[in-house]
C-alpha cells in the first residue's frame, strides 16, 4: 500500500509519500509545497493544486494528514485550518481517503513519545525508512504521518471488523482502554 501523508502550512506544505509491505516500511518520496505570498485566495490554491500533482505523480492508495491544534493565536489557527482544507481538497480529489492525525497522534506514533521534539521525530523518520540523511522538518513531519497511519491503519480496519460482532453497542473508551 503506497501512503500519502501532508503536513499543511499556509507557507510550506510538506508532504511525504511511502510504501507499506506487511510489517516494513519504505520511502518512496518527500518534499514541500512552497507557497510564494500573495492573497489567501492564491495562497490556498497553489497548495489544493500542489497536493493534486503530488497524488497524480505518486498515485497513493490512501492519504493521511495532521489535525490542526488550537493555538495562542486564533487567527493562526484560522488560516492553518483553511491551508489544511485546501489540502483535504485536492487529496479528496485525487480520489483518496483521508485520515486524520493529531501531532500527539504521530509522535507516539514515530518516537513512542507524544512529547518528542521536532529533532526527535526527524531522528526517528530517518531510522524507520532506512534514510541517509535528515529529512527537512515539514517533509519529516508529513513522513510522519505517514507513518502513524501505516500503524494505525491497520489496527483501525481490524477494529472495523469487529465492530459488527459486538452488536449496536460498538466500541468504545473508558479509563483509556478501548472496551465493547
Amino acid at each position: 500500500m503506497i501512503i500519502l501523508g501532508i503536513d499543511p502550512g499556509l507557507n510550506i506544505t510538506g508532504f511525504g509519500v511511502i510504501r507499506k509491505d506487511g510489517n516494513k516500511l519504505t520511502y518512496i518520496a518527500s518534499g514541500t509545497i512552497r507557497i510564494p505570498p500573495g492573497d489567501l485566495p492564491s495562497r490556498l490554491k497553489v497548495i489544493l493544486d500542489g497536493v493534486g500533482e503530488v497524488a497524480r505523480s505518486y498515485q497513493p492508495e490512501c492519504a493521511a494528514i495532521e489535525k490542526v491544534f488550537a493555538n495562542v493565536n486564533p487567527q493562526s489557527t484560522l488560516l492553518l485550518g483553511q491551508a489544511r482544507g485546501a489540502a483535504i481538497c485536492g487529496l479528496v480529489n485525487a480520489g483518496l481517503s483521508v485520515a486524520e492525525y493529531t501531532a500527539l497522534q504521530v509522535k507516539k506514533a514515530v518516537v513512542g513519545q507524544g512529547k518528542a521534539q521536532k529533532a526527535q521525530v526527524q531522528d526517528m523518520v530517518q531510522r524507520l525508512l532506512l534514510l541517509k540523511g535528515l529529512p527537512g522538518t515539514d517533509a519529516s513531519d508529513a513522513l510522519g504521518v505517514a507513518i502513524c497511519h501505516a500503524h494505525s491503519g491497520a489496527a483501525m480496519a481490524t477494529l472495523a471488523a469487529l465492530a459488527p460482532s459486538l452488536g449496536s453497542k460498538g466500541l468504545r473508551m473508558k479509563g483509556g482502554r478501548l472496551i465493547g
